[in-house]
């Protein structure tokens, strides 16, 4: 054989896998296409969109603006009446109240350190 002829099986070759791969790519991207546009009609018949009188909206009053305040949680008694343990099912939901110190605590330089330590966090 010569190398012309080798040449052209070459380049035969190389043609024909550049084909396979761009008619592969072009499924791919059909298929995914494809997938995009049957989610969207199932999206489309499956979920409530709501209308615009459903959107939220602001209140009469304008924004509501943050309080920030300090809470204290309520105590919840260890035991019962009859000397037996509290059920997880038999607590109320937790609440709170305004606390009566409502100054935030601050870290102050020298209390604490690497866990709790108080020191550098270095032996």
């Amino acid at each position: 054989m010569s190398t012309a002829t080798n040449l052209l099986a070459a380049s035969a070759d190389h043609a024909f896998a550049v084909t396979v791969a761009f008619i592969g790519g072009l499924v791919i991207a059909c298929a995914l296409i494809w997938a995009v546009r049957v989610g969207m009609r199932v999206m489309d018949t499956d979920t409530h969109h709501p209308s615009p009188e459903e959107q939220p909206h602001l209140p009469e009053g304008g924004p509501i603006r943050e309080i920030r305040e300090m809470r204290e949680p309520d105590e919840v008694p260890v035991v019962t009446d009859d000397n037996q343990r509290l059920l997880p099912h038999e607590l109320h939901r937790a609440q709170t109240r305004t606390g009566k110190d409502q100054h935030r605590r601050r870290w102050t330089p020298g209390s604490s350190g690497s866990f709790g330590s108080g020191g550098l966090g270095h032996v």
